[in-house]
């Protein structure tokens, strides 16, 4: 059977053997530790999973608009005025079925065979091949851990070519938890501009941020990069609703537009129901919201210190988000090889950081308990010293 080639041109996640593995050890029964986890181990606030029941209840259960419904628009609307000091109207906003749909229709309306799309490494494993899918060239810009993994302006600059179309931005950061500064953004926005790059910033994880980290969109620091900039956000994160399936974006019309255009003939409206629920997600009060950020950073603290203290591993502290991007360098082992030994040998389950673009880290999730955490520590400090 022949098959396109866009389908060919597609790779498996290479995360996808680890977990694969890892949950089949624990449908056997074995006992195994989770630092792979990519969504928040607490269950959705009861006050939004009634939101939905009801719906269910009065039947709001048929289409929406493919864009959304009108009533969570305006809810999203008032959401980015409120925290991102960003001004919108109903024809700029779409909502589709995940934050990472949204990312997958920008990228599919922006870039076109051959275009060039920059990506800072590390990056959140979808950003490459969703390029690919699009035909265009995914431009991968290394940084550094000294930097805490952030993209400076000044080489931005030296990788742009005529062909560029696309920067690809992650604040807060999925591998690394790292924040841009205002300043870091403003100096980013320039070259932006200066080149007429259009700019996705994926703020998936703006909620989840600790100490005095700011969250700063980059669309709000003034009109040019405002009308260059597609900001995708969602519920999924930070009201642990990764399973409903909402997600949405702001961008200048004439972009909105097309990628309504692509929706309609795609999914169409994304479920009624979650819509329901991720409305009430965003007017209803945020107190859920912030006691899972603080028992996160009661776990970043303790699985910070654990990383530190075992030869070899060495992380920063994340800002935001519920992962520590570590180094693994010193050990000897491929970022793979590590990730199979910890789990044949110590039942722990962590992500290769080839999966994000560099060999020498894995990512190590803190989205579960404590005591897991101390007990995983224990298990690959057995195992390395």
């Amino acid at each position: 059977m022949e098959f396109s080639k866009r389908a060919q041109d597609i790779k498996a996640s290479p995360t996808l053997t680890i977990t694969s593995k890892a949950k089949r050890l624990k449908a056997e029964g074995e006992d195994v530790v989770n630092f792979a986890a990519g969504e928040p181990d607490f269950d959705t606030p009861e006050h939004i999973k009634e939101a939905a029941i009801e719906a269910v209840k009065e039947g709001f259960t048929k289409y929406t608009p493919s864009a959304g419904a009108p009533f969570l628009i305006d809810a999203i609307i008032n959401k980015f005025r409120q925290d991102n000091n960003l001004k919108y109207n109903k024809e700029q906003i779409v909502v589709s079925c995940g934050a990472k749909h949204s990312l997958f229709n920008a990228i599919q309306v922006l870039c076109d065979k051959e275009d060039e799309v920059i990506i800072p490494s590390p990056y959140w494993v979808s950003y490459p091949e969703m390029v690919r899918f699009a035909e265009g060239i995914p431009v991968v810009i290394k940084t550094v851990q000294a930097n805490n993994f952030k993209l400076r302006a000044d080489i931005l600059e030296k990788y742009i070519t005529n062909r560029t179309k696309l920067l690809i931005l992650n604040t807060p950061s999925n591998p690394t938890g790292a924040v841009y500064k205002k300043e870091e953004l403003e100096e980013i926005a320039e070259v932006a501009v200066a080149h007429k790059i259009y700019v996705i910033s994926d703020e998936i994880y703006e909620k989840i941020i600790y100490d005095d980290n700011e969250h700063i969109s980059i669309a709000s620091l003034g009109k040019d990069i405002y009308n260059l900039t597609v900001t995708v956000n969602g519920v999924s994160k930070a009201y642990s609703m990764t399973g409903w399936r909402i997600g949405y974006l702001a961008a200048n019309e004439e972009v909105a537009i097309r990628i309504k255009n692509l929706q309609s003939h795609s999914t169409s409206n994304p479920t009624s129901i979650s819509q329901k629920a991720a409305y009430c997600a965003l007017t209803s009060a945020q107190d859920t919201v912030n006691q899972m950020v603080n028992e996160f950073d009661r776990r970043r603290k303790e699985i910070v210190r654990g990383l530190n203290s075992i030869k070899g591993f060495s992380t920063n502290k994340p800002q935001a988000a519920f992962y520590c991007f570590c180094n693994i360098k010193d050990t000897g082992l491929s970022s793979m090889e590590l990730a199979d030994k910890l789990l044949d040998e110590a039942r722990v389950a962590v992500i290769p950081g080839i999966a994000f673009g560099d060999d020498n880290f894995i990512r190590v999730s803190f989205a579960c308990s404590l005591n897991e955490i101390e007990e995983g520590i224990k298990r690959i400090k057995r195992m390395f010293g």
